[in-house]
């Protein structure tokens, strides 16, 4: 595979803690050896596609929790490239960017790298979604992750149910689809990526009655939905972003992969 190895520039170097839900909390449904041995099992499944950088997503959820349209509840960027380990010892690998919200503040959100064993503690139900951006797009995305444009697609201000097409927040997959238009359309005007999404990105779309749509912010100060219309709430989901970049030949495959617990 051509690939230009931008990610090389990621030399990462302290173990963080595990983060579940987009947050700082380890669910820990499995094992710590079981999320070990999924996260190199995953690690293997992206090495042997030849995938520099991939779009991967866990749920920290049950999925008879999560409503209709919805697999996954986090998503990030898993890119390859040379790690040095805690030990000094140097190696190659995947490192793991995220967007996860405030723990203090849960309505705004911070930019933040891990690993994939990190990644796989905040799992609870042993699979994960994974989209293999195509080879232009790879070069692309390593680009913009290489450059201030990152940084400068983020919008702090964070809600759980944000709207693709909307200014006003940002979740984990609404920042790694800002991520990728930016890669597509070359552009890191987020009002420009904005208007585009709104034309040619179909959301993933939640029905919530009235009475949800006026209390689920009292429930859970991360819901804001002034983003949204009066009609289906519009977000940005594995299945949504999937569809998005496979029918404009931004990916060249998406698929699940299960934990192998077999051991």
């Amino acid at each position: 595979m051509r690939l230009l190895i931008a990610c090389c520039l990621f030399i990462v170097t302290a173990v963080t803690p595990a983060r579940a839900d987009s947050d700082a909390r380890p669910v820990d449904h499995f094992t710590l050896q079981q999320a070990a041995d999924y996260s190199k099992q995953v690690e293997r499944e992206l090495a042997e596609r030849g995938a520099y950088i991939a779009l991967v997503f866990r749920s920290g959820r049950n999925r008879n929790d999560l409503p209709d349209g919805v697999r996954y509840t986090h998503g990030a960027f898993w890119i390859y490239g040379p790690v040095t380990e805690a030990d000094g010892s140097q190696g190659h690998g995947y490192a793991v960017y995220n967007l996860y919200h405030g723990q203090t503040d849960p309505t705004t959100s911070y930019l933040a790298q891990d690993w994939p064993l990190d990644f796989m503690r905040g799992d609870a139900i042993g699979e994960v979604g994974v989209i293999i951006p195509s080879e232009e797009m790879q070069i692309r995305l390593l680009d913009v992750v290489a450059s201030d444009q990152y940084d400068a697609l983020h919008q702090a201000d964070y809600s759980l149910l944000s709207n693709p097409a909307d200014l006003r927040y940002q979740n984990c997959t609404e920042f790694l689809l800002d991520v990728v238009a930016a890669g597509a359309w070359l552009t890191d005007d987020r009002a420009r990526i904005k208007i585009n999404l709104d034309a040619y990105f179909p959301p993933t779309q939640l029905r919530l009655g009235w009475w949800e749509r006026l209390t689920a912010g009292w429930f859970d100060p991360r819901i804001r939905l002034d983003d949204q219309g009066n009609g289906p709430v519009n977000i940005a989901s594995f299945s949504s972003i999937s569809d998005f970049m496979l029918t404009f030949d931004l990916a060249d495959e998406s698929f699940e992969i299960q934990a192998d617990h077999s051991d």
